[in-house]
């Protein structure tokens, strides 16, 4: 998973409020328990000395996905009396959080977006028009990158068509997400909806699109509530403990690299050397990340250290104890345009909870 979504947070010295609230729809006054939640963490900010104008950055962005439905939290980060970005989190925090320093907090946010697995969801309906004793199809086109989409989806397009141009319709429709897939930003394409719609559309298919369709077996699908992903039901079933195609192979390629140098990609030393030298090209965490030991940092995202006294021996002048591992690894990451893979710890254990993929093996 590629991290240039956090680019702008390191684009501003800190340090930086980092928020993480609970800010779901699904319970009785849902606004009066939010002013709650947000006034705790507020207090909590000022406590830790953020000023005034970035506290009040964060408390204009708190509660703007309201016309989300269900489920889901924000993630919000400001600095300096500006805000720097405001996300939609799929799903609400396990706790809620607010921290003041020198990194943002952002494992958290990179967490909710893994997998990132880009897909479309077809959902086709026919409807009988009373009025003109016809039948005509409803057609739902989205696109989005799962769990995000969740509570943002991407394109949506909705078309009604004859159901004696349906034919017509599928060949247009095919050759979009054809152009798609072939230009890699799509892996799946689900179709749910009237059967025979989606059986015309699976035999009209040519052979390169046919093993990225996956055909939801129940015809009837709901239609989404406000802000909600096409078929986030089904999704979820569908996307549980599955990795992207990119994630996959890069993982295939980890196992080769441990099985032949462990000593340079297990553990959190050797993910902390790698990004050291800029030769890290994916961070490879466990869920749940437990990571039991703070690092120290300095302003560059390469300047991180098990201890102080490594980075002073590297002759920085500058540099701090950062008590959130997770965030100065994120930032040594997106800093160097290396990419991240949250792994079940059931699935892939690796030591320390943490693991690096390598951009290059350094010479025997």
């Amino acid at each position: 998973m590629k991290l240039q979504f956090l680019g702008p947070l390191y684009a501003h010295p800190g340090p930086v409020a980092s928020v993480c609230l609970d800010t779901s729809r699904d319970q009785e006054d849902p606004d009066r328990a939010l002013d709650l939640r947000w006034r705790k963490l507020r207090r909590s900010l000022l406590a830790h000395e953020a000023d005034e104008a970035t506290v009040g950055a964060v408390e204009a962005a708190v509660g703007t996905d309201d016309e989300v439905a269900g489920r889901h939290g924000q993630a919000i980060f400001a600095a300096h009396g500006s805000l720097l970005l405001a996300e939609r989190l799929p799903e609400p925090p396990d706790r809620d959080s607010a921290r003041y320093g020198m990194l943002p907090d952002t494992l958290g946010l990179a967490l909710q977006h893994s997998p990132d697995i880009p897909y479309a969801a077809v959902a086709i309906r026919r409807v009988h028009l009373a009025e003109a004793a016809e039948e005509e199809l409803r057609l739902d086109l989205e696109t989005g990158r799962w769990p995000m989409s969740r509570v943002a989806p991407g394109t949506h397009v909705h078309r009604r068509i004859p159901v004696d141009g349906w034919p017509k319709e599928a060949d247009q429709l095919l050759a979009e997400l054809v152009a798609a897939v072939g230009a890699g930003g799509l892996e799946l394409v689900v179709l749910a909806g009237d059967p025979w719609s989606v059986n015309g559309l699976v035999r009209s298919a040519p052979k390169k699109l046919l093993g990225h369709f996956v055909k939801l077996k129940d015809g009837h699908y709901r239609r989404p509530e406000p802000g909600r992903a096409l078929l986030e039901e089904e999704l979820g079933l569908l996307f549980e403990g599955r990795l992207s195609d990119h994630d996959r192979h890069q993982l295939d390629a980890y196992l080769g690299q441990r099985a032949r140098h462990p000593e340079y990609v297990e553990g959190l030393a050797a993910t902390v050397a790698a990004f050291q030298r800029g030769q890290a090209r994916t961070l490879i965490l466990n869920r749940p990340v437990r990571i039991d030991r703070h690092l120290w940092v300095g302003a560059a995202p390469t300047q991180l250290a098990l201890s102080g006294e490594d980075l002073s021996a590297f002759g920085l002048n500058y540099f701090w104890e950062e008590p959130a591992p997770g965030a100065a690894l994120v930032r040594a990451a997106a800093g160097t345009q290396a990419e991240l893979i949250a792994v079940p710890e059931d699935v892939l254990p690796v030591e320390d909870g943490v693991a690096v993929l390598l951009r290059y093996m350094l010479p025997e």
